[in-house]
């Protein structure tokens, strides 16, 4: 199992556009994928799930990736949160 916690810093938040990204960034792997916010956790590969957590600029949300490529999926997430497509 591996963890990452983020920070949204996309201004407008986790909406459709970099929702999408995540989801397609995620579906690229076996791991499965938990995205959760204040508790509530989602499934990582589902569109519904990461626009269901509203999140919001300033949110902290905590990332398990939990299987055989594992440390690759959360090391592509970590570069997505970083990069300038998230943000946008």
């Amino acid at each position: 199992m591996q963890k990452l916690t983020v920070v949204v810093n996309n201004k407008s938040g986790l909406h459709a556009r970099p929702a999408g990204l995540f989801v397609r960034t995620a579906n690229k792997f076996k791991a499965s994928i938990t995205v959760s916010k204040n508790g509530r956790s989602v499934n990582g590969k589902s569109i519904m799930g990461i626009l269901g957590i509203a999140a919001s600029k300033g949110d902290e949300l905590e990332i398990i990736a939990e299987g055989h490529d594992e440390i690759e999926a959360i090391n592509e997430i970590k570069v997505l949160f970083n990069s300038k497509l998230i943000h946008e």
